[in-house]
């Protein structure tokens, strides 16, 4: 997916993903870490200007690398987009591993809420619903960041630190799926717990990963249905087979 829509950073501005317009100041939004900018920028406090820059640098590299993959990009690239010069772009950040890492920033700091507020999924039609309701927020903020989440993938690419990074937000949240799947098995009649809870979570995950993939390519997926049917996988499959026989 590519675009406007995509390109504007200030879409990921805010928790919950909503636009952001453009004359609005970021103070009265929360504190985005990425704001700070790369490793040059570590140390200062960075004014408005300084943010606006580091936020048109990060708008501009967002835009690249969802374009024309990782590796393509080149720092030529970002500034021109940009309009601001290379000497600029270097008093914020080393090169477009630190842009990238900076975006990553913002996309695990995401992905670490959503991590956080998943629930206890009872066996009823309230744990369905919950269950339902964060499908729906995992799907806009892997929305919001699917451009970096998906350069994340590729180990060869980003390198092992910032792979190793994704790795362990990945099983941080799959702890929490299993927890918060599981956890809610005290609250039915036979309190039974489904076997290889730790993986069934990984391959729900998976499954989570690659639909979202396909909205991110704008594959026409009736979106709302689909997360209908995420969310109903995913409580199917932590159910004990004496429940499902």
């Amino acid at each position: 997916m590519t675009g406007g829509a995509r390109s504007d950073y200030a879409r990921c501005m805010t928790r919950e993903g909503g636009q952001v317009p453009e004359a609005k100041s970021l103070a009265s939004h929360p504190r985005r870490s990425s704001l700070g900018g790369g490793a040059p920028a570590q140390g200062r406090e960075l004014g408005r200007q300084g943010q606006r820059t580091v936020r048109k640098l990060l708008e501009a590299g967002l835009a690249e690398f969802d374009e024309n993959g990782f590796t393509a990009v080149r720092v030529d690239d970002v500034v021109r987009r940009a309009n601001i010069s290379h000497g600029t772009f270097y008093l914020y950040f080393s090169n477009k591993d630190d842009l990238f890492k900076t975006l990553l920033k913002d996309a695990l700091d995401d992905m670490q809420v959503i991590t956080d507020d998943f629930p206890v999924v009872t066996r009823n039609e309230s744990g369905r619903a919950a269950l339902r309701k964060w499908t729906g927020r995992f799907c806009e903020v892997y929305g919001q960041h699917y451009a970096v989440l998906r350069v994340l993938t590729q180990a060869d690419v980003v390198g092992e630190e910032v792979y190793g990074d994704g790795l362990q937000q990945m099983f941080r949240l799959a702890e929490a799926i299993t927890q918060g799947m599981t956890a809610g098995a005290g609250a039915s009649a036979d309190g039974a717990v489904p076997e290889h809870a730790e993986l069934t979570a990984v391959a729900c995950l998976m499954m989570l990963q690659g639909v979202n993939f396909l909205f991110s390519v704008e594959l026409r997926l009736p979106r709302e249905e689909m997360m209908d049917r995420l969310s109903s996988v995913i409580y199917a499959a932590f159910q004990p087979s004496s429940v499902l026989a």
